[in-house]
């Protein structure tokens, strides 16, 4: 083991090194890499990855990995821990005492025993926390439309939507990634809907609940108290949200315990031994290459199989079922887990904040309840080969198709819809309407008034004037106040905003 080494130090040392494993000081570089014609693997003490190079491991074919669940439990009692400061003013108690006062009249607080806990978002940490809930006999909803309802009810949660656990929650805990989704997705009108009497916890992103409504609604008197241990600028400097007299704060500590310390290290030495013994690891953050013989076949549908899910994931609505990805035509020749795995992780991408791949993604998909399997088909007309992603939700079906043409991939279905979009990172925006003059003048013209760029337009169409699909690739992210003129347009059944990464 060696610290507090120069980066020209960690040069030298890696020239002779089949495997390094660092924390989040440590910078693996491109330099470094170069350097480490041996290495074989880097592992991260930890979650995040943001100190390794991660393109730069992939061209030399050196695996990346992480710990992203040795932190899990000691998050999980964190949010436990922060509830039941908040329910019973256990930190403004201490100040009090602190200062020399006696007021207990000032902290009555109240019992979580017979509570209802609503958990919005139920990965590895909201699951954990669910079941610590349940252990101190509280009632337990989720809302997490990326898992099963059968899954959830099987952990003893009862599933719901998002407005009716507002409703019902006495305490509140997020559990979502920050995303573009879910970005402010407890604003002023979900707040509205909670009890005055109820409590926010937020041990998982800052930005996820907005700042600005949660502070209003403590002020108004429409929100009990909330525990923070995000903010969505750290440190909090002047956020009044820090400060307030009814928000218990602690500064992103979510993590920090020794036995979450040593389990990571622990998680990523084991993973580094059977990458070395030649098994896969469990975490692995980068894909794996390749092998040069079918390459150049299947490359181009690993990228397609990526935007494909992560198109199929912001199109479907309703709780996940099962997923089913289809290999037709001269694709079936071919091995194809990997696109099946790739499909996977483009579809849990916008939904998960658990570092996702090729190697990983089925494994988060099983362990999230979700049902995949994979279809090899002949016929594939009118296309040499087509991939085709379909996610069953309990409301409806939502299928997307591909082929790659002159080696680029395109997206060439959407439902029972024929269009033609190159697969490519981007803002999107996808309306469903009747067909009727004016309907692309009318959504041109809102766009153009906010200064919104479109920069491809694409309409398919079952018969005349009748439903459509329209799917523009614009410039710019579209405000929200621009996609509610939209949704008012006449004759528009729905309109979806979607970012391919």
């Amino acid at each position: 083991m060696c610290t507090g080494m120069t980066p020209a130090d960690l040069v030298e040392a890696v020239r002779d090194v089949d495997a390094l494993l660092v924390r989040s000081e440590t910078h693996v570089t491109r330099e470094v890499l170069d350097a480490a014609t041996r290495l074989r693997v880097v592992a991260r003490a930890g979650a995040g990855v943001d100190n390794v190079d991660i393109a730069a491991a992939t061209e030399r074919g050196v695996l990346v990995i992480n710990a992203p669940g040795g932190n899990t439990i000691a998050a999980a009692e964190h949010t436990i821990g922060m509830l039941l400061a908040a329910a019973r003013n256990i930190a403004q108690a201490d100040a009090s005492i602190k200062r020399g006062e006696w007021t207990r009249a000032g902290f009555v607080g109240v019992e979580v025993r017979g509570k209802v806990l609503g958990i919005v978002g139920s990965g590895r940490v909201g699951t954990e926390v669910a079941r610590r809930a349940l252990g101190l006999e509280m009632r337990v909803l989720v809302h997490d439309p990326y898992i099963s309802t059968e899954h959830a009810r099987r952990l003893g949660l009862e599933p719901a939507e998002l407005d009716g656990l507002l409703e019902q929650a006495d305490f509140i805990s997020v559990h979502t990634p920050l995303t573009e989704q879910t970005r402010g997705m407890l604003g002023p009108t979900q707040l509205a809907r909670m009890k005055p009497s109820a409590y926010l916890v937020n041990c998982a992103r800052g930005g996820v609940v907005d700042e600005d409504a949660m502070l209003a609604a403590l002020d108004g008197g429409t929100l009990a108290g909330a525990a923070l241990d995000v903010f969505a600028v750290e440190p909090p400097h002047d956020n009044p949200l820090a400060r307030h007299p009814r928000v218990v704060a602690t500064p992103h500590l979510g993590a920090s315990t020794r036995e979450a310390q040593e389990a990571v290290a622990r998680q990523v030495a084991e993973q580094v031994i059977e990458v070395l013994q030649g098994r896969p690891a469990q975490f692995a953050v980068n894909a794996p290459s390749l092998t040069p013989e079918v390459a150049h076949v299947l490359q181009p549908y690993v990228v397609l199989a990526g935007y494909l899910g992560s198109l199929a994931t912001q199109l479907a609505e309703g709780r996940f079922r099962a997923v089913t990805i289809a290999c037709r035509g001269e694709l079936v020749e071919h091995d194809t887990a990997l696109l099946s795995a790739a499909a996977v992780r483009g579809l849990l991408d916008p939904i998960t904040s658990a570092p996702l791949n090729v190697v990983n993604a089925m494994l988060v998909a099983r362990a999230r309840g979700l049902a995949v399997s994979e279809q090899k088909i002949d016929d594939a007309e009118p296309y040499t080969s087509l991939l085709e992603v379909v996610v069953e939700t309990e409301t409806g079906r939502t299928s997307v198709g591909g082929t790659v043409m002159q080696g680029r991939p395109q997206i060439v279905q959407i439902d029972d819809f024929q269009i033609d979009l190159p697969a490519t990172s981007g803002h999107l925006l996808i309306t469903r309407h009747q067909d009727r003059p004016g309907m692309i003048g009318h959504v041109g013209t809102l766009l153009g008034e906010a200064d919104v760029n479109i920069s491809s337009m694409l309409v398919g169409r079952r018969e005349r004037r009748g439903h459509a699909l329209m799917v523009l690739a614009v410039d710019e992210p579209i405000p929200m106040d621009v996609l509610t003129r939209l949704r008012g347009i006449g004759n528009m059944d729905t309109v979806r905003v979607i970012e391919l990464l």
